[in-house]
């Protein structure tokens, strides 16, 4: 035996090189564990804490709930803005038919507001509402004529989608409208005992839809309602966004309302001879009242967002 050997395993040769892995000829290398709540960016969980690792982590999945969370609150933002503009909730309504055409289309998004602000010159005296008879002394209009469209419930009937219409004028109790100020190019030679509603059976405006022969008043045609008090006024329009409102509508259609139901104060506008958001009526030609990337699943999200902070109307 010789000296330098002595005190080695006969196999080792006094290399410090490290050993060969017979097997697969590479050198054996240590696996360092891993470390929880890392991410090949550096940004850990217990060197950076939770609030900074979520905000600036690479991980997939938390990109993903980051990116729906700000959606969210984006969406979330501009509705309380809307909402203070308004005054009313939702502020945003989609139209569901054609009775406000060429004025509103299917699909049209509504910005709402309260019937108290933005008052125009000729208000009904107590509401904030302008007639169509007022609008042409006064030369104000909204949506390609004189005076306001407003946004009622039917007959004051929350659990009935609202109808969004335009006031022609307003009557007192008893008064033979259709004598007095009724269009004869909508009632025609009709007198007020062949129309429904005349003499008015309490002060409020008589309404129709745009596109609609005849006043929501008369049975079959628009809203089919009594004369609307004022009280049954959830609103007026104010500005028009041709289409956004398919959001709300294509959300109904694929979930039934289950995911954004219609707020109870505010249900669909109709827009059939009302102008509301039911289809038009056999009958007549008139519609029903006119009842609104970074990845394409985040825009979905934010439009679920926004489906709830739209209405729906009809007629």
């Amino acid at each position: 035996m010789s000296g330098s050997n002595s005190g080695r395993p006969p196999d080792d040769s006094g290399d410090d090189r490290p050993r060969q892995d017979r097997g697969a000829g590479n050198p054996r290398t240590t696996r360092e564990p891993r470390r929880s709540g890392s991410d090949s960016d550096g940004v850990s969980i217990e060197n950076d804490g939770v609030v900074r690792w979520f905000l600036e982590t690479n991980d997939e999945n938390v990109v993903l709930v980051r990116d729906i969370l700000s959606s969210v609150a984006i969406v979330a933002v501009i509705g309380l803005i809307l909402f203070t503009v308004s005054g009313i909730w939702p502020p945003l309504v989609a139209v569901e038919s054609g009775s406000m055409q060429p004025h509103m289309e299917k699909g049209d998004l509504i910005f709402v507001v309260d019937e108290n602000r933005f008052v125009g010159d000729g208000a009904v005296a107590g509401t904030g509402v302008v007639t169509l008879e007022q609008g042409r002394e006064s030369g104000y209009t909204k949506f390609g004529m004189a005076g306001d469209v407003i946004v009622y419930r039917p007959n004051g009937n929350a659990a009935e989608t609202p109808v969004i219409h335009r006031a022609h004028f307003w009557v007192e109790e008893d008064e033979k409208w259709v004598n007095t100020k009724a269009s004869d190019k909508i009632v025609g030679d009709k007198t007020c005992d062949e129309v429904a509603n005349c003499p008015a059976p309490y002060a409020g405006f008589v309404t129709k839809g745009d596109h609609n022969g005849g006043y929501d008043q008369q049975r079959s045609h628009g809203a089919d309602t009594s004369v609307v008090k004022s009280e049954w006024i959830t609103g007026k329009a104010k500005y028009r966004v041709p289409w956004l409102g398919q959001i709300r509508l294509t959300f109904d259609r694929i979930l039934g309302g289950m995911l954004v139901p219609g707020s109870p104060a505010s249900p669909a506008l109709q827009g059939v001879d009302p102008a509301t958001i039911t289809t038009p009526s056999p009958a007549s030609p008139e519609t029903p009242g006119s009842r609104l990337n970074g990845q394409a699943g985040i825009a979905g999200i934010a439009s679920v967002g926004s489906a709830a902070a739209i209405g729906r109307y009809r007629r």
